[in-house]
């Protein structure tokens, strides 16, 4: 793994000159991981990665921390600060030393470590550094992609084994995404719950699941996933509890219709902005269109909500290794809410669906 992380610094250094920046500034959080392959947690010791445009990157770490790194193979230069130290102060030296006039910090670098890192070098330039590693986390590499792929798997083989397993009248929201929780880590994934949204309650996208119990004539949907490898799954499903309304039915059909209408819009080339209509003008011909009342897909990787952003107003064209939500919904105020989501990736030949989990309406007792 340290041939990958060696080549994504190169790129960012790539990146970097391209834009005039002397040095990056990433702290603690998915930019880190991505960089170093280092899921540290953030805390009051900063941890902080300096890349310089130029040579080799620096890994600033707390003292007590840097056992536990060597065993990591980090492939960067060790940079351990004791207690004693003051380690924005150092930060700063060490990209003054280096000739660093314009510094550029990632979107995860804690405002306390960059004020003080400033303060140290107030005669530096500052920019944000999201420029820079947006640019590289868009577009996944194969080893991102096959590890996205084994967490959309799992994912799928969980919710079919809970589906099989569980029966959803009079338990409580919450219980039901308690009961799914274990399954999913079960099948080798971290998680941290998910959205269980019933009845009436299901019109509300990001509903907080609470303690409503679910009844015989509920629509459920349930949104959640895992990180394998660090990187997430993110799918929706839903059951229908008892025989479902026309109403629903239409409205599912719809919902169903317009997931692999923004699907099969996906290929290189194609604007976000244009999977999104592909979904939205399907849900607006069938008379639903003020019911659909988010964009229909966001970046997943690292991060749960990242780049590309899949929604009206982005021209961002689409390239091979973007790896994104396919989420189309309708909401009725009162009634029920649908939603149906996959993860996807963009290739040469156009879109893949990362999660199979069966996407037919599934009515249960």
């Amino acid at each position: 793994m340290a041939a990958h992380y060696h080549e994504r610094v190169q790129r960012a250094q790539a990146e970097m000159a391209r834009q005039d920046v002397d040095a990056l500034v990433i702290g603690v959080g998915s930019d880190l991981i991505y960089f170093a392959g280092y899921p540290v947690h953030p805390s009051s010791r900063p941890t902080l990665l300096l890349i310089p445009k130029t040579g080799e990157a620096q890994l600033m770490v707390p003292v007590l921390e840097a056992p536990r790194v060597k065993t990591l193979g980090i492939p960067f230069a060790l940079v351990a600060w004791s207690e004693t130290d003051n380690p924005t102060e150092m930060a700063a030296h060490i990209l003054r030393a280096g000739g660093a006039q314009h510094i550029a910090a990632g979107d995860e670098l804690w405002a306390r470590w960059l004020v003080r890192i400033q303060n140290y070098y107030p005669e530096a330039q500052w920019s944000n550094g999201g420029a820079i590693v947006r640019e590289l986390r868009m577009r996944k590499d194969a080893a991102e992609i096959e590890a996205m792929t084994e967490a959309s798997h799992r994912t799928d083989a969980a919710w079919q084994e809970y589906v099989g397993s569980v029966r959803f009248a009079g338990l409580t929201e919450r219980h039901a995404i308690d009961l799914l929780v274990p399954i999913l880590e079960k099948h080798g994934l971290v998680t941290h719950g998910g959205i269980c949204a019933s009845g009436p309650n299901s019109a509300s996208p990001h509903h907080s699941t609470g303690e409503r119990i679910i009844q015989t004539g509920d629509a459920v949907v349930f949104d959640f996933g895992g990180t394998y490898a660090h990187y997430h799954s993110d799918i929706a499903r839903m059951v229908h509890v008892g025989e479902p309304s026309d109403e629903y039915r239409t409205v599912y059909d719809v919902v169903l219709r317009a997931n692999m209408a923004a699907f099969d819009a996906v290929k290189p080339g194609v604007q976000c902005q244009n999977v999104d209509k592909a979904a939205r003008d399907l849900i607006t011909a069938a008379g639903y269109g003020e019911y659909f009342i988010h964009r229909v897909g966001h970046g997943l990787g690292l991060d749960i909500h990242e780049e590309p952003y899949l929604v009206s107003g982005n021209a961002l064209t689409l390239e091979e290794g973007m790896t994104f939500s396919d989420e189309p919904g309708i909401y009725m105020p009162g009634k029920f809410g649908v939603r149906i989501e996959d993860a996807c990736v963009c290739l040469a030949t156009g879109g893949m669906k990362l999660n199979e989990a069966p996407r037919e309406l599934l009515v249960v007792e």
